[in-house]
């Protein structure tokens, strides 16, 4: 964890602006067809060709709109050129359940600590502000899936570009501190964490997911209530949120408001069957291949991308072009981004810049000088503090998941 902070100098969110709001109504909107009022053009190679962007959703800007009910929204690629953190109305939307919440009632809100403990809890917000120290730390949340829309042979699920992925500011308490209180016994395995998102039908299971014990108590994992200086947007948890930094967004429970410690290993759907991964090396199968042990998803890896610059971009041959992007380690810090403009036959090192913590975006940046006119691949490829490097081929899953192959920008000099 970055800092402990006894006031509000950095994120600017006092107590009275959080337990002042009480979330909003406006999301009727979500039943209804969405304002489009334009369309982006896609690059996915099973399409679909466009998509509609939207300003329909509440507290949300122009994003591109993937489904109405559940809610999901990508950010638009310009938006990561704007800045290692995502705006708060620009950061994507995902959610697994149609039956959200339109507004909360912060005076009456409670989150439940209980099961394996010596005390049930049940807390306030206004308890969480009060009586346990505050915390920040920069991260990306990602999703499991993101850049499916990339992936051949196709799979099914959201057919992501790039842009389901964000990094926040993030501001809360520590689980642990908040599992200390309650007491956790001897014997406890995992914590079950749950929202208030409800199935659309009564036997479907509700969205939960679990944490090793050792894991949820290391002193990272919090409970947000706020993200970039700003309460959270409702659509993206408001009013608590878990934060599960260098793991994937499935872990990050939105509108958490359940806290169960459990003495056996968890066998809810969500953790024991949904979010699985091949347990193999990058969770790389071959298409159609059986009989592979699965495991659940968990630890991201390292990525990155070119932000400044977009596919068949046109640049003048011999002068200077200064190329910029974003790196993330996954579970790790960033060492190192080297780019390419010879579609990574030879790499030469990016200059890197300031360090915001090690599970947030880092930006990079380089110059680039075409020699002569013609077709060049700009390819970027970050390598973690672990060692670990971004691969030059995909993996394949048939949920497609992790993806992180090397990203090339093709241009062309004139």
């Amino acid at each position: 964890m970055s800092s402990v902070l006894g006031d509000q100098a950095r994120t600017g969110l006092s107590r009275r602006q959080l337990l002042g709001a009480a979330g909003l109504g406006g999301l009727a909107l979500l039943s209804a067809p969405s304002r489009a009022q334009t369309a982006i053009k896609l690059l996915l190679p099973g399409g679909p060709d466009e998509r509609p962007i939207t300003t329909a959703f509440p507290e949300k800007g122009s994003m591109i709109l993937q489904r109405t009910r559940p809610p999901l929204l990508e950010t638009p690629w310009e938006v990561f050129d704007q800045g290692v953190f995502t705006p708060n109305d620009r950061f994507y939307v995902r959610w697994h359940w149609a039956v959200i919440p339109t507004a909360i009632d912060v005076g009456s809100f409670t989150l439940t600590v209980r099961g394996h403990v010596n005390q049930t809890l049940s807390l306030s917000l206004n308890d969480l502000l009060r009586n346990f120290p505050r915390v920040e730390l920069a991260a990306v949340n990602q999703c499991s899936g993101n850049s499916r829309g990339f992936y051949q042979p196709r799979v099914p699920g959201a057919q992501w570009a790039n842009g389901a992925m964000g990094n926040a500011l993030w501001a809360g308490v520590r689980l642990k501190d908040v599992l200390d209180r309650a007491g956790v016994k001897p014997g406890a395995v995992q914590v079950r964490l749950r929202g208030l998102d409800e199935p659309v039908v009564d036997d479907a299971p509700h969205f939960m997911k679990s944490l090793a014990i050792d894991h949820a108590r290391d002193g990272e994992v919090m409970i947000a209530y706020a993200m970039n200086g700003e309460q959270l947007p409702l659509l993206n948890g408001f009013p608590l949120r878990l934060v599960v930094p260098g793991w994937y967004a499935t872990y990050w429970v939105k509108m958490l408001s359940d806290i169960e410690v459990l003495d056996q290993p968890d066998t809810n759907y969500w953790t024991k069957t949904a979010y699985t991964i091949p347990d193999t090396p990058r969770a790389d199968i071959k298409p159609g291949q059986t009989g592979v042990p699965v495991v659940p998803i968990n630890r991201m890896v390292p990525r990155s991308f070119v932000t400044s610059i977009a596919t068949d971009a046109i640049l003048p041959a011999g002068k200077p072009t200064e190329l910029r992007g974003i790196a993330f380690g996954g579970d790790c810090g960033v060492l190192a981004v080297d780019v390419s403009i010879d579609g990574g036959r030879s790499w030469q090192p990016a200059q890197l810049g300031a360090d915001q913590g090690q599970y947030g975006f880092r930006a990079w940046n380089a110059e680039f000088t075409p020699s002569s006119p013609g077709r060049y691949a700009v390819a970027v490829r970050c390598t973690n503090t672990k060692g670990e490097a971004q691969p030059d081929t995909p993996n394949w899953n048939p949920a497609g998941f992790m993806r992180n192959v090397i990203e090339a920008t093709e241009i062309t000099a004139v």
